[in-house]
């Protein structure tokens, strides 16, 4: 499903992508945010995502009221506070995609898949 804004002029729908590379390009420049996690079903681990991949660690579901709800899958960094992280997150990704898309963000989860020691 895509979101929909309706203006004077017409309709915009945003896709689902979109939105997930905004998200996605928001979260990874957080601070304590190492990357996006993938799990591998064949063994279960997280892999850390590359750069051109980030939107593999992002779910984007619109609800029937037009409200996006995120599921964010994460890698942090060692020592940092994982709830201070996610609360930077969830402020700095809220503000993104309700800035650039118009469409209001309802819920972001936040899945810790991992933690990793960063040089």
């Amino acid at each position: 499903m895509k979101g929909k804004i309706s203006t004077n002029l017409g309709d915009i729908s945003v896709g689902t992508n979109v939105i997930a590379k905004y998200a996605g390009t928001t979260a990874v420049e957080c601070f304590g945010i190492v990357g996006m996690a993938v799990i591998s079903v064949r063994d279960g681990l997280a892999k850390v995502l590359k750069q051109n991949s980030l939107t593999k660690g992002i779910n984007v579901v619109i609800d029937a009221d037009n409200e996006v709800i995120l599921d964010f899958h994460v890698i942090v960094a060692y020592g940092v506070s994982i709830s201070t992280v996610a609360d930077n997150l969830i402020d700095s990704v809220k503000y993104t995609v309700e800035h650039h898309t118009g469409l209001k963000v309802k819920k972001i989860n936040i899945f810790v898949e991992g933690v990793r020691v960063i040089d």
